[in-house]
């Protein structure tokens, strides 16, 4: 399979971890995961990755992150978060105010992650 390109995932639980990076992998992406507090410093591999998947535990910690995460790298950011839920119109406003691509809310299929992370990319 051809790889499709590097994906770092800003997540710390283990188990939703271990889930990403066995369906972003299927799919051809190259994933290197990692906590938050592990990014301070020089991008990892000293090559920015073609995007950041970032869960953000809630709306008030979202700038917080997102702006630490754009100190190390210029990718472009997807938000997961079970704090933000499907329907709602000001998800895509909360993602455009914090300057992140989208917001997939909590729990998600594999086929939307899929259906996100591809969007996020062509985006660039």
């Amino acid at each position: 399979m051809q790889q499709r390109g590097r994906i770092l995932v800003v997540e710390p639980d283990d188990l939703i971890g271990g889930l990403l990076d066995r369906w972003l992998g299927e799919a051809g992406y190259t994933v290197i995961i990692r906590a938050l507090r592990e990014l301070r410093g020089a991008p990892i591999g000293g090559e920015a990755p073609q995007l950041i998947v970032a869960d953000v535990p809630s709306p008030r910690s979202a700038e917080k992150i997102i702006r630490a995460l754009r100190e190390v790298y210029p990718s472009p950011i997807l938000v997961i978060s079970a704090r933000f839920r499907r329907g709602l119109g000001s998800s895509t406003d909360v993602a455009r105010q914090i300057g992140v691509h989208r917001i997939l809310p909590k729990p998600f299929t594999r086929d939307e992650l899929l259906s996100a992370v591809g969007e996020s990319i062509d985006a660039q």
